[in-house]
């Protein structure tokens, strides 16, 4: 992007884009902002593709420089609670947006979103594997078996599946919207699903989940230090709220509460004040991160 010369897209060939040659940050930018059509993301995104797979080489480079933004976020979101060398893990997640790169459909719309997913998997299997690892101890550095996987949220949801407690779909839509913070709305769209279904889903998930993690606390160790991330996976690596501002804890689930969520099974409301993990009772469309969007 230095010199005189630096590596632009024709905007004449892109509806919504400016009539001139514009430089790949400033393309970076425009694709990123919220007005910008999502037909216009997939008609640059398309570009970008087939020039990496017949050109390769500056055009390689030029596509991982625009999905910069969405490749940091995933690395962070994988990377937060990994005591190891996180370069691994931004490896494995540089490895999949590639290998993706070069297979993807073009024609399917929101190819940078489906991108960003297979550089996610690639790198949650690093972490995965790197987690479930034995742990060298002295003296000799034996190995000791590894501790349950509770210590990250993608970890805890695997476990859920793997028990019984979820299914890999519900899993899918926890770890989408509540981790990832896809709108409900656009991984309904994916799946195909109404809006409405997909919260009452996800309502009746995590309350299962919830229930599923309160008791693995109760049989925990107390001495383990991963006891505590136990009630963290809970409340799903969202923010902590202070408890004045709460009408509920949110790292806390009640027995009354679940066992009430067992019983009735009736109405489900996304603006209850019970509704969600936390139970912020705010409505989805209100609720939706104001920061930049991690994907364009």
């Amino acid at each position: 992007m230095t010199g005189p010369h630096p590596v632009s897209l024709n905007g004449r060939l892109f509806p919504g884009l400016p009539a001139r040659h514009i430089p790949l940050d400033e393309v970076r930018d425009r694709l990123l902002a919220r007005r910008c059509p999502q037909a216009t993301r997939d008609a640059v995104w398309a570009h970008l593709v087939l020039r990496s797979r017949t050109e390769g080489a500056t055009w390689t480079v030029a596509a991982v420089g625009v999905a910069l933004p969405a490749l940091t976020s995933v690395t962070a979101t994988l990377s937060d609670r990994f005591a190891g060398d996180p370069a691994d893990v931004h490896a494995e997640v540089m490895r999949g947006f590639l290998a993706a790169l070069s297979t993807i459909d073009l024609r399917p719309p929101r190819i940078m979103l489906r991108l960003r997913w297979a550089a996610y998997r690639s790198g949650y299997d690093a972490l995965a594997e790197a987690l479930a690892g034995p742990t060298p101890v002295a003296p000799g550095f034996r190995s000791t078996p590894p501790h349950e996987p509770w210590g990250h949220p993608d970890l805890v949801l695997a476990r859920a599946v793997a028990d019984g407690v979820l299914t890999q779909i519900e899993a899918a839509l926890i770890g989408a919207t509540r981790l990832e913070q896809v709108p409900v709305a656009d991984w309904a769209e994916q799946h195909q699903a109404s809006e409405w279904a997909v919260y009452k889903t996800r309502k009746r998930a995590e309350l299962r989940l919830a229930s599923y993690l309160r008791d693995g606390a109760a049989e925990t160790d107390p001495t383990d230090p991963l006891t505590d991330q136990v009630a963290t996976a809970v409340a799903l690596a969202r923010p902590a709220t202070p408890a004045r501002d709460l009408p509920r804890s949110s790292l806390s689930v009640s027995v009354a509460d679940v066992e009430s969520a067992q019983k009735v099974q009736g109405r489900v409301s996304k603006t209850n004040a019970k509704s969600g993990v936390q139970g912020c009772g705010t409505h989805p469309r209100s609720a939706r991160p104001s920061e930049v969007p991690q994907c364009a």
